[in-house]
């Protein structure tokens, strides 16, 4: 007789349903930027229709898998274009994935739909297509307002395109946030506050400040072991950590995560899906997804590469490679990795909920003490865990030993 799980294994699909977050991965770019390591390619040509029409095969697929379920029909809360360079997609094929979305399923009044663009004049000019696609914020990946780092971060724009490009969409969407990167070398404290100003007055409601890191298999990896570059690190990052905080706050915009500041109500809605361990669909090439299903909650991956994964949904109708159902502990470290990266925390509840365990299961208690101690954790007033700003600098380093 097999064994019976563990009552920690057993979940039961919330009661209604939340609503679900897509994600829709665009693999492709017109260059490889030397700090990137997402999943994504150059490639001479692509056939941007026959692509498109496979991101909707494989939608149709996982919302067909949804029925099967027996779940009530699913509301749908985000769509976000990501990627690579979502904005080299034909307008048409974002028009027809967006509509096939809302075909699925029921989309919340104030459904947030993203695409990530670039502040190059050929994206910029497609950019009121997009919004007539049914795009109703942009996310443009200006990376610097300072044209000798943007050459060293590889970068196709200058600064005067960026502006032009944060202007031009800051007429288009009711929405707009753009990316910074920022402990580039040699950059110092009173330069970073400047270019953050002048970014911050640009911004409409929402900034991205990421500081860069070198991840393996890029070609900065491959320089900076080398010694061609060095990086701010210690005292003087944390430096510009708390003055990137301090800027922002200048301007209204909060902290609501880790490297992502907001002004009130304005936060990425499909990103706070993830850090609040929602559902969520992921299609495209390497695309992952985690959802509550009968057998709990299942975690999936598609294959990586662009042409492998479209010759999978092309004969099979998906390209899923790997699909596990998580365990009560991989749940719990997961939701504790992704909700102490918030401002809010994590809330107690919400982790038993979704995970089976407790908070004091979730965790070592000796560590925990010990975080609070230092002040790198703290209990807020209504009962979460969450970071201090001192915290928020460990968090890559106390995370492992925090979590069981």
């Amino acid at each position: 007789m097999p064994a019976m799980p563990a009552a920690a294994d057993l979940l039961s699909p919330p009661a209604p349903a939340e609503p679900l977050a897509l994600y829709v991965h665009w693999p492709f770019c017109a260059a490889k930027c030397p700090y990137c390591d997402f999943n994504s390619h150059v490639r001479e040509r692509v056939d941007g229709m026959r692509y498109g029409e496979a991101l909707r095969r494989e939608l149709a697929y996982e919302a067909a898998r949804l029925a099967q379920q027996g779940q009530e029909r699913r509301k749908l809360a985000s769509i976000f274009f990501g990627g690579g360079t979502p904005s080299l997609m034909p307008t048409e094929a974002v028009a027809a994935i967006i509509a096939d979305a809302r075909r699925f399923f029921d989309a919340t009044p104030d459904i947030e739909i993203t695409l990530e663009a670039n502040p190059t004049s050929v994206e910029i000019a497609k950019l009121a297509e997009l919004r007539d696609a049914g795009v109703n914020r942009a996310s443009l990946g200006v990376q610097a307002l300072n044209n000798q780092a943007l050459g060293f971060l590889g970068r196709k724009h200058d600064a005067s395109q960026a502006i032009a490009a944060l202007e031009a969409a800051r007429s288009l969407f009711p929405r707009l946030s753009f990316d910074l990167i920022y402990a580039r070398p040699d950059q110092q404290e009173a330069e970073w506050r400047a270019e953050l100003r002048q970014a911050l007055a640009l911004a409409a409601d929402h900034l991205s400040l990421y500081q860069l890191t070198i991840e393996p298999g890029t070609r900065f990896a491959t320089e900076h072991a080398r010694g061609a570059f060095a990086l701010p690190e210690g005292d003087e990052a944390a430096a510009l950590y708390f003055a990137t905080g301090e800027e922002a706050a200048r301007f209204g915009l909060a902290p609501y995560e880790v490297s992502n500041y907001a002004k009130p109500g304005a936060e990425s809605r499909h990103n706070l899906a993830y850090w609040r361990y929602g559902d969520y669909l992921g299609i495209g090439a390497g695309a992952h997804q985690r959802l509550l299903l009968r057998e709990g909650l299942v975690a999936s991956r598609r294959h990586r590469g662009p042409e492998e994964w479209l010759a999978r949904v092309e004969a099979e109708g998906h390209a899923i490679t790997h699909t596990e159902t998580l365990s009560a502990t991989d749940r719990a470290r997961e939701a504790m990795l992704m909700g102490l990266r918030l401002s809010e925390g994590v809330d107690p509840a919400r982790i038993e909920a979704r995970t089976g365990l407790t908070l004091a299961e979730a965790v070592d208690p000796a560590m925990l003490a010990a975080c609070l101690d230092e002040d790198y954790l703290r209990w807020t007033e209504d009962g979460r865990l969450a970071a201090t700003w001192e915290g928020r600098l460990r968090l890559d380093a106390m995370l492992p030993v925090l979590l069981r």
